[in-house]
Formats: C-alpha cells, structure tokens, sequence
C-alpha cells in the first residue's frame, strides 16, 4: 500500500501501551487512501500516566484526532470537554477529536462489537452472556450488549469493577467474580462468552490460568475474543476445538475504526468500501 503525504495531510494516530502490535495504522491509512482523505494515520507509545500529556502534545502537533487503546480509555474520559452519550455511559473514550483546542470524546467499541456480532449471525437479543473484564473496552461491550436487548453477567478478579460496569444497567446486568468454579459454574448458562481483558494478548505475559470454563459452554454458545493478535488466542483455540462458534477482535476493529474515521472527518462514509480496502491491506493485497 502506497500512501500519498500532502502538506495540507491532516494527522491521525493510534496511542496505547503496548501499541507496536497495532493494526490500526495499516487499516486507516488503506480507508483514508480508498476513500480519497487528505490525512494520515500513525501510531504512538503512550505509556500509564502520561495521557493528559499526550492531550496537550496533540494539540500542539496539529492533530486532528486519536484513537485509544489500554490504558487510556477511562483516563480520557475525564480529561474531555465534551462526550458523546455512549462514553459518558460507560466512563471510556476510545476516539477523540481535537477541534478549536477543545477535546471531544466518543466510543465507538461496543457499536462496532454489534457489528461483528451481526458479521457472526449472532443476535444479541435476549442472549444470556459471560462477559470477562472491566476495562474500557468491556464497558462498551456490555453497555452495548444490554441496550441490545441481552442480559450480562461480567466477571472481573476484582468484583468491585465489576459492579461499578453494572450500575450502567442494573436490570440487564450482574456482577462476579473470576475463580475457575465461578467462571464454569457461569459458563454452563451463557449462549455467548465475550473475553474483553488483556489475556492472551501479543506482546503481554498474562495468560488464563485455566480453560476449563470454556468446556463447560453449552454446545450452542459462541466465543468471542476482542484481542486480534494473535489472530487466534487460546481461549479461541480452545473453543473451536469444543465446536463453538468463534471470533476474534480483527471485525469489532475494523467496524469501529470506520465508526472512529467518520467522527473524525465529521462526513458519512462508504463503509464497504472502507472495509474492503482495510480487508485487502491486511491480506498484503493493493
């Protein structure tokens, strides 16, 4: 893929900690070419702690606007002049725009999380699901999934996180812990499984202890895993291996990414169009 740099080129990054591992660039940059934009999209170490400098850093770059990964999400949504009603919701920002030195937040994980779903030909509606984590992107999700219609239950080592996510929607959620009992016990009554922590994650050491949860999903369930590298984690594995439908983040990324470019252009977009570019870049294809 060849990207053509103007000096009118408008920046766009992705920050995060780890960030090397992000395919974000690859998939912007081939929507921005298809699409004709006059940006460029780029990628950022953004280590704990340093997320207000970084604000005040993309604005005296230029930026036009970012998107966030761990451990930014909750960080930025209280350092904002202003967030949609989704971020407000779930207390996390994953796109921002910087307009007028003023900072705008949106979210755009839990409806490009739909999108996949739908991708899968899995309806949420009325699904009883095991959510795994409390971060940002596990807010979105089950934010997400309950005003789709779905009851949640999200399971977090420390329960405390756990019950603050389901304040977003008491009626449609449920709070839990995060032992192998627990998590099997929980299993055995989900249609879907959703992993939104860093578990199984390129580039971190932190694995599931053990799997055995997964073995106990009903036959019909399907496994969702919103990490895209590897492109198959082990909790993945260990679901297709037990016949279960499964899928990765790579489709949550690319919906959300197309969700991300359209506020940051503040245009609607050709969506398929986006997504096949972002699909041929990432097969090594023009």
């Amino acid at each position: 893929m060849q990207i053509e740099l103007t000096n009118t080129a408008r920046k766009l990054c992705v920050i995060g900690d780890p960030i090397l591992h992000s395919k974000s660039p690859l998939i912007q940059n081939a929507m921005i070419s298809a699409l004709g934009l006059d940006y460029i999209y780029l990628c950022q170490r953004v280590t704990r702690g340093e997320t207000e400098r970084w604000l005040r850093c993309a604005d005296f770059a230029g930026y036009a606007g970012f998107n966030a990964t761990m451990p930014h999400k909750e960080a930025l949504a209280l350092l904002m002049d202003e967030l949609d009603p989704i971020s407000a919701a779930c207390g996390a920002v994953n796109t921002v725009c910087i307009r007028n030195g003023k900072y705008y937040g949106y979210n755009t994980d839990g409806a490009g999380f739909l999108r996949a779903l739908e991708d899968l030909g899995v309806p949420p509606a009325g699904k009883r699901v095991l959510l795994l984590g409390a971060g940002g992107a596990a807010k979105a999700v089950a934010a997400a999934l309950a005003g789709a219609g779905a009851h949640v239950t999200v399971s977090n080592r420390r329960l405390e996180k756990a019950e603050g996510i389901c304040e977003i929607a008491p009626e449609r959620m449920t709070p839990a812990g995060f032992g192998t009992a627990e998590l099997c016990r929980l299993a055995e009554e989900s249609e879907l499984l959703v992993n939104c922590t860093s578990l199984g994650m390129a580039g971190t050491e932190n694995r599931f202890d053990d799997l055995r949860f997964v073995d106990a999903l009903p036959p019909e369930a399907a496994v969702c895993d919103v990490i895209y590298a590897p492109a198959e984690t082990a909790l993945l594995k260990r679901a297709r291996e037990g016949g279960h439908s499964a899928m990765n983040g790579m489709g949550m990324l690319l919906h959300q990414a197309i969700l991300a470019l359209e506020h940051f252009t503040g245009e609607s977009l050709d969506a398929e169009k986006a997504k096949r570019a972002a699909l041929a870049a990432l097969e090594g294809r023009e």
